[in-house]
């Protein structure tokens, strides 16, 4: 659907403000269809993010202050997130041997698990856009110019 049909708004300034609106309008959809996909396995966005990071590392640990430079979503509170998933059991913080005042983050087996089990669901996250490969390539290069 066009974004002039989604916001009911058919005049735009310019077609920059135009491409700036339709990207933070299909953000937030997309983030929702996202989430909807992470609430049946009782986590968050910025849960899943963390848990990839630390996949990415397995079986190595990550610092938190590490994990934070990783996030999509800089604004996220790691320290808080990292508790509750330690409370799902998922992760493990342990003291930094080296430097008391951080710590060291590692997977479970439940949380590798439970990435194994959203992997299953990886394709419906990628192809949400519901662009051919040739079109998310291209969506893909016009982000990254348009930040410079």
């Amino acid at each position: 659907m066009k974004i002039e049909d989604e916001i009911k708004q058919k005049k735009f300034i310019n077609a920059h403000q135009k491409a700036v609106i339709n990207l933070v309008y299909t953000v937030n959809w997309m983030q929702g269809k996202h989430q909807q996909v992470f609430k049946s396995f009782n986590i968050t966005a910025q849960q899943f993010n963390i848990l990839r990071i630390l996949k990415g590392q397995h079986p190595n640990s990550t610092s938190a202050t590490e994990i934070k430079a990783r996030m999509l979503d800089k604004n996220s509170d790691v320290s808080r997130l990292l508790d509750r998933l330690v409370a799902k059991n998922v992760i493990v913080k342990k003291a930094c041997p080296t430097d008391k005042r951080a710590f060291d983050v590692n997977l479970t087996d439940a949380g590798l698990e439970l990435l194994r089990t959203l992997d299953k669901k990886q394709s419906e996250l990628d192809n949400i856009l519901n662009l051919s490969e040739e079109e998310a390539y291209q969506l893909s290069d016009l982000l990254d110019k348009s930040r410079g």
